[in-house]
């Protein structure tokens, strides 16, 4: 049987040197990276049966970025990350659903071996389904809108103006629409707002409707934590490698949208206010 074939990513060359030389003992065939760059192109061109990776990373990415791209390119290898922190409570959670497991360092390497062993003789885990952001938002729109609207009905300032469902949340699945095709697109982060007819409308109607400046502002905020709750709800599936800059994505075109519902908004109450 062919020796299984490691790759070992760690910023720090003695454990690169000793690590290496420890693994090649025990039968595996070890290819070592010393950047998150460097992981990727090996992933990029060559097939491996295990990642052993170093958590946290200096510079761009960090261990999570190296598993997200393992779990890409074979989604059938055996991940494992290594921590400095031996607390990591919810974090490691998370990460869990991303890797097959997490070592804190230092670690017994008797231990890691053996751990490693059994992974690869336990046979391949069932391959994650792995999703971008907006591919999450974009199934989850409804129960998105749901839970934004859950959220509202809690909110009693928002509630004192009487409306039916499709009032007050019917601006949504174009908002939600609007944040797919950003997170789908390569306009970057802060750059000049696209016209969004749909928002100018919004901030018009909501004016009509009796809702102050503070509502609106309010309104924004739930949805901004409607859409972090639905991707907290998907944990499992999403794409860790893009996650913050989706999120950071996602904030801005809220409040991107906000900013044009509220020209529009201040646009009505100026005409309100002029004489008949």
């Amino acid at each position: 049987m062919a020796p299984a074939k490691l790759l070992l990513v760690d910023d720090d060359e003695t454990i690169r040197l000793t690590l290496g030389i420890i693994l090649r003992k025990h039968g595996f065939k070890v290819t070592v990276a010393a950047t998150v760059t460097e992981a990727l192109k090996h992933i990029s061109s060559e097939a491996f049966d295990v990642l052993l990776s170093d958590l946290h990373m200096p510079g761009a990415g960090d261990g999570l970025t190296v598993v997200s791209a393992m779990r890409h390119a074979n989604p059938k290898a055996v991940t494992i990350l290594l921590s400095s922190f031996p607390h990591m409570d919810a974090a490691a959670q998370a990460i869990l659903l991303q890797t097959d497991e997490i070592l804190v360092k230092p670690m017994d390497v008797t231990m890691l071996v053996e751990a490693i062993k059994q992974r690869l003789a336990a046979g391949p885990t069932r391959a994650r389904l792995v999703e971008s952001v907006a591919a999450i938002l974009e199934r989850s729109s409804d129960s998105t809108i749901n839970d934004w609207y859950e959220l509202v009905e809690k909110e009693e300032t928002l509630m004192a103006i009487p409306m039916t469902f499709q009032q007050r949340s019917g601006h949504l699945p174009q908002v939600i629409r609007d944040l797919v095709l950003r997170l789908r697109s390569s306009k970057s982060l802060g750059s000049k707002e696209l016209f969004s007819a749909a928002a100018t409308e919004h901030g018009t109607v909501r004016r009509k409707q009796g809702y102050s400046a503070a509502m609106m502002v309010e309104e924004s905020r739930i949805l901004q934590v409607s859409v972090f709750n639905t991707l907290q709800k998907n944990l499992a599936n999403i794409d860790f490698s893009v996650v913050l800059i989706g999120v950071m994505t996602i904030a801005d075109e809220v409040d991107s949208q906000l900013s044009q519902a509220m020209k529009s908004y201040l646009a009505e109450s100026i005409v309100d206010a002029l004489p008949a």
